[in-house]
């Protein structure tokens, strides 16, 4: 309850624990997408300490219906979404091609995680692979090999795919940009 000042506690409010940018508990989906296979990652916690709750990679053989496929990563991302309680989302941005085959596949996927989350209600921030990968190993120009380890080292997580791990690289980048994008908010 408050005064009608956003933020400002009444004497009715119980003492809680304090609430930084940095100690701030949130749940958060990382989305490698693809339509032969999506890599995700749940993490929890606070962005200094990420917690694994879910990673994998729900992969769709080519020799299945387009639309079944689509529809199966779509399912896969709200049922994760519901079953862990996810605020907001973090998917790898277009990176590849606009006018190829692979791209068009990329970007119907992409349609289907997006909408997923958008029905959850959940917030969706779009991340470049080089930023990511900044994020986790201090170089933009990573390889696959480096991103890996790094998730590794600050979750112990063994993700079983490349796709899993981009995931979980995209869910600790978007944890660990919380605190500025949440000064940003308070500046304006």
């Amino acid at each position: 309850m408050t005064d009608g000042v956003p933020g400002r506690p009444t004497a009715q409010d119980p003492p809680g624990p304090s609430r930084t940018p940095w100690t701030v508990q949130t749940i958060v989906i990382g989305v490698d997408p693809g339509l032969a296979s999506t890599g995700y990652a749940v993490v929890g916690g606070p962005p200094s300490r990420p917690r694994p709750l879910a990673v994998g990679t729900v992969k769709t053989s080519p020799r299945t219906a387009h639309a079944s496929r689509l529809r199966a990563i779509h399912d896969a991302i709200a049922e994760l979404v519901a079953a862990h309680e996810v605020e907001a989302a973090a998917i790898e941005s277009w990176f590849i091609h606009p006018m190829s085959r692979s791209a068009m596949a990329m970007a119907e996927a992409r349609g289907a995680i997006i909408v997923a989350l958008a029905v959850a209600g959940v917030e969706v921030v779009e991340y470049s692979p080089n930023t990511i990968k900044q994020s986790v190993t201090g170089s933009g120009s990573a390889d696959k090999a480096q991103v890996r380890a790094m998730v590794t080292r600050l979750t112990g997580a063994q993700p079983e795919t490349d796709h899993a791990a981009d995931a979980l690289a995209a869910a600790i980048c978007h944890m660990s940009s919380a605190p500025l994008r949440g000064a940003i908010r308070r500046a304006r």
